[in-house]
């Protein structure tokens, strides 16, 4: 991977914030309060894949917890899912698949159309840190601890 600049990094991960808002501006109804379906991986068979950007923003936030590696979740569930309490433990900073998920309590996924500008920031964050295009999230985010 090529090396870039604490500067760059720094740029790069405000990028990213910045796709979470402009997403969060958009007037698409969703009721995600405490629903953790999509949480579940193996129960779902469904996992986020998150770009190198967005990995190190959920790495940074995690760390901003007091924890330093990912638990080892055997029933399958996302690694940021506090099992005592089922919240996430970097919800302000989780990533796009987790903003925008499938789950059809919460209003169903949302449209690739709706979203895939979006996208395509965060794959040009992703090339710009020198990325290879987004992986699971459990694997992304434990690449960059």
């Amino acid at each position: 991977m090529p090396r870039r600049g604490a500067a760059n990094v720094e740029a790069a991960l405000q990028d990213v914030h910045s796709v979470y808002r402009e997403l969060a501006a958009r007037p698409i109804e969703r009721d995600c309060t405490l629903r953790t379906e999509c949480c579940h991986f193996k129960l779902t068979g469904k996992t986020p894949y998150l770009t190198r950007g967005e990995a190190l923003v959920a790495a940074r936030a995690w760390k901003a917890t007091g924890r330093k590696a990912l638990p080892a979740h055997t029933e399958g569930s996302c690694p940021f899912l506090d099992p005592t309490t089922s919240r996430c433990l970097i919800y302000e900073h989780r990533p796009l698949g987790c903003r925008t998920h499938f789950c059809a309590a919460a209003g169903g996924p949302y449209a690739r159309g709706e979203v895939v500008d979006l996208i395509r920031r965060l794959e040009d964050i992703d090339a710009a840190l020198g990325g290879d295009g987004s992986r699971a999230l459990p694997a992304a985010v434990k690449s960059v601890l």
